[in-house]
């Protein structure tokens, strides 16, 4: 039986924050590292326990560092570099690191091996956890990446890596706005897969252009690998094939709109959504905040409020700003206001463990 985890680490605009269960059950503040830095992404590796922590630092670029198993200090690693610009390209993108956006562990039979995804849209790979980087050229050269553009920034952006586990090869990408992404060959190839996804924000005859969806988050179901789910601008798509087709959800209660999604390790059936106002506000329905969830695939929904705030709430919930532990019953959320919550039970109850946070943008479990 999967352990209950005991550490949580969320990443924010002002530092580092771990939080850890103590005697009495209850989850504490226990350290704040890189204070003052933003922490834009978080990668908790469980093949080797080791803690990776990306760092947008505006001037001084970004940063890549890496806290071993066992550890009490972080090491700085290599963060991906892009080739100069040939001359004369017509590519009107800056080939320069921007920001470090999604970070992955390769499969249980790649030791060492990482995925990065960027600011602005290259994919990196790395094979010796982080020491060194190497842009994915296959993605990065294919034509289609004229017609990506920038969704939640002036650029385009990887934000989404899923690793198939029973297929190290296999790997799929989400792309705002650039569409789904896949390799079957560890990245030799790439191919896309957004068939089924609509882009209300596109003209008629171009909404199902598959270069240009704009999938906020997509997640796997580890234990069910054929399962994925997104979280579109336009609404709520499932796959059932491994993410080669996918299926519109339109049963979603208060808004099909949102950025953060989890599925169930081991049920891909089971899924949790974190509903916004659509498109300019971008703050909970009539200020209350809620996690929907489906068990069926998504042909009914629940709405989860209890714990939650109810009134005069404006937290929004980043792509990544959902976690759900290997247990398949802890959750994690946190917030642009600096709320966090804790469930232990799929959802069904939420307890604050902190409401003073800086904006969150990344959280993830840990062991301690």
């Amino acid at each position: 039986m999967t352990a209950v985890p005991q550490r949580a680490y969320l990443g924010t605009r002002k530092g580092l924050f771990q939080f850890d269960v103590d005697a009495a059950g209850a989850w504490q503040l226990a350290l704040v590292q890189f204070a003052g830095d933003p922490v834009s992404m978080l990668l908790h590796d469980g093949r080797d326990g080791a803690l990776y922590a990306a760092l947008n630092l505006g001037h001084f670029g970004a940063k890549l560092h890496r806290l071993d198993a066992g550890a009490s200090a972080w090491q700085e690693v290599a963060v991906p570099a892009y080739p100069a610009k040939p001359e004369g390209s017509s590519d009107t993108v800056d080939w320069t690191l921007r920001q470090i956006w999604s970070l992955a562990a390769g499969g249980a039979d790649q030791p060492g091996v990482l995925w990065a995804g960027t600011l602005p849209g290259g994919l990196f790979r790395s094979s010796d956890r982080g020491d060194s980087w190497q842009l994915v050229e296959s993605l990065w050269n294919a034509p289609q990446r004229a017609q990506w553009f920038g969704g939640g920034y002036d650029v385009p952006g990887i934000h989404s890596i899923c690793v198939d586990p029973r297929d190290s090869a296999k790997v799929l990408v989400g792309v705002s706005c650039g569409g789904v992404w896949q390799t079957v060959d560890g990245g030799a190839s790439w191919a896309l897969s957004a068939t089924g996804m609509r882009a209300d924000y596109m003209p008629p005859e171009l909404d199902e252009n598959e270069a240009v969806q704009d999938p906020h988050r997509i997640v796997r179901s580890a234990g069910a690998p054929d399962a994925l789910w997104c979280q579109h601008h336009n609404g709520i798509w499932r796959s059932r094939d491994a993410g080669w087709h996918w299926e519109e959800v339109t049963t979603a209660p208060l808004s099909h709109f949102g950025f953060a999604v989890a599925v169930h390790p081991r049920d891909g059936d089971t899924a949790w959504f974190v509903p916004a106002q659509a498109d300019v506000l971008r703050i909970p329905l009539d200020g209350a905040l809620a996690v929907t969830r489906t068990r069926d695939g998504g042909k009914t929904f629940e709405v989860l409020r209890d714990g939650l705030p109810q009134r005069h709430c404006y937290d929004l919930v980043y792509r990544h700003g959902l976690a759900l532990a290997d247990d398949g019953r802890s959750l994690l959320m946190a917030s642009t206001t600096g709320g966090a919550w804790y469930s232990s039970d799929e959802g069904e109850h939420w307890q604050t463990i902190s409401a003073h946070l800086p904006p969150v943008y990344a959280v993830c479990f840990s062991t301690p």
